[in-house]
């Protein structure tokens, strides 16, 4: 995770925040930057949330964001 957030020039406590909902509305750039470090395009990330089900799994889930979104 250090290293995730590090590279996406965010702390690691502000993705531990929006890992674990404690951030409801996390500012685009902050998404973006993230979703680059983990090799995610935007549209992808968006295609994810809009699944029919939600496609996102509820916080403390156990799985990272980005077990959640390669399933």
């Amino acid at each position: 995770m250090l290293e995730t957030a590090l590279d996406a020039g965010v702390s690691p406590e502000t993705l531990r925040k929006i890992e674990t909902g404690r951030v409801a509305t996390p500012a685009f750039p902050t998404i973006a930057a993230i979703a680059a470090v983990l090799g995610l395009s935007l549209d992808a990330v968006w295609a994810e949330i809009n699944q029919p089900d939600g496609g996102v799994e509820p916080t403390g889930s156990g799985r990272s964001a980005r077990e959640r979104l390669a399933s």
